[in-house]
């Protein structure tokens, strides 16, 4: 297969790039990435040896791409399908690494904070990280909540690399910062993302993984059951 994926199921990175691959239904071979098992880490620095995923190889024409959103960019150039999610129109397209870039930076970089906050051995969390990493994510709902608008999606009325961005990030910093009672539109914007079939597929194939993310016990119900 053209096409290889390495990636992790748990990873709201790789879930950013799967959303993109099945909402074209893009062929590729979805190899998870096991860290701990030499092979498997080998795999992958071989291509990087930054070690990060995901990350995209294409065998024909033998290219290794890094970052989720170069990858998403590239598939959207090389392997078109029916779902447009960059526009080529330079200022639509401008919005959406805009917002592309907002959600990485200042949702998925605080989350991930808070979560790395609480893998740490009792009594060594940083206290002022947490705190701002909280303030940053409850400004960014605000912010999402003003950009929405009337728009189904975060940039307009068109599912783009950005709306691939936004779905794990506030998936996951939902369950540790929720939203406010004052953000209707972000809490539908967010429900219009799970109900997404691609991305409804992503969270289906991490059920089996979500048992390993810290804060499990906060997921929503149908997916911390899956999870115990």
């Amino acid at each position: 297969m053209s096409l290889v994926f390495y990636g992790h199921p748990l990873a709201s990175f790789c879930h950013k790039v799967l959303i993109a691959l099945y909402e074209n239904a893009t062929p590729f071979e979805n190899r998870i990435v096991d860290l701990s098992d030499e092979t498997s880490r080998a795999d992958l620095f071989r291509f990087w040896p930054v070690g990060k995923m995901p990350l995209l190889r294409d065998e024909v024409r033998d290219s290794t791409i890094p970052e989720t959103s170069i990858i998403i960019e590239y598939l959207d150039h090389y392997y078109p399908g029916p779902v447009c999610l960059l526009p080529l129109e330079i200022d639509r397209a401008l919005q959406v690494r805009l917002w592309d870039r907002f959600f990485d930076h200042y949702v998925q970089v605080p989350m991930q904070a808070l979560v790395s906050n609480r893998r740490r051995a009792d009594g060594t969390a940083d206290e002022i990280e947490i705190a701002a990493s909280r303030t940053t994510l409850a400004t960014a709902y605000a912010m999402i909540e003003k950009q929405l608008g009337d728009s189904p999606y975060i940039t307009g009325e068109d599912f783009t690399m950005a709306d691939c961005a936004a779905a794990p990030a506030l998936f996951y910093a939902e369950t540790l910062v929720p939203f406010s009672p004052d953000q209707p539109k972000l809490r539908a914007y967010y429900n219009r993302l799970l109900a997404r079939p691609s991305f409804a597929r992503v969270l289906d194939e991490a059920r089996p993984y979500f048992k390993f993310f810290p804060y499990h016990e906060k997921l929503p119900a149908r997916f911390r059951d899956a999870a115990e």
